[in-house]
């Protein structure tokens, strides 16, 4: 079971990033939830959270988190956007990150429509992020 930073009274992020992938209700959401599964599978311990609320962006961004933040989810028309908080720091050997290449810090995986992540690479850099994030 996925844990969840929620107060009590509050939905937990959990059962709002389950809202936004039905919300969506599209290849985007398609794509956010396999995603979802493939970090969760990378790392039972992770820690969903939903962050940056405000009236723009009602729902939030996904995070994930472990010692830190992991990894963002977020939906564009376009694309899904996977900007892992510690990317220029992880070995990307599959070559998966294809946007946010010029950043200091943060590196990204933009899918968009049909296109398909290896999973396995994927699973790959989220225990490299939880590593990073651990050893401080």
């Amino acid at each position: 079971m996925t844990k969840s930073s929620a107060s009590e009274g509050e939905v937990s992020p959990s059962r709002l990033i389950d809202a936004r992938i039905r919300e969506l209700g599209d290849w985007r959401g398609e794509t956010l939830a396999r995603l979802r599964a493939l970090i969760r599978e990378a790392d039972p311990e992770v820690v969903e959270a939903v962050k940056w609320r405000k009236p723009s962006n009602p729902a939030g961004v996904p995070v994930w988190e472990h010692g830190g933040i992991l990894c963002t989810g977020e939906t564009y028309k376009d694309k899904v956007k996977l900007t892992f908080a510690r990317g220029a720091g992880l070995e990307d050997s599959a070559g998966l990150f294809n946007a946010s290449l010029d950043g200091g810090t943060r590196r990204a995986i933009d899918i968009r429509e049909g296109e398909e992540v290896d999973a396995e690479a994927l699973k790959g850099l989220v225990r490299a992020a939880v590593a990073a994030n651990v050893a401080g």
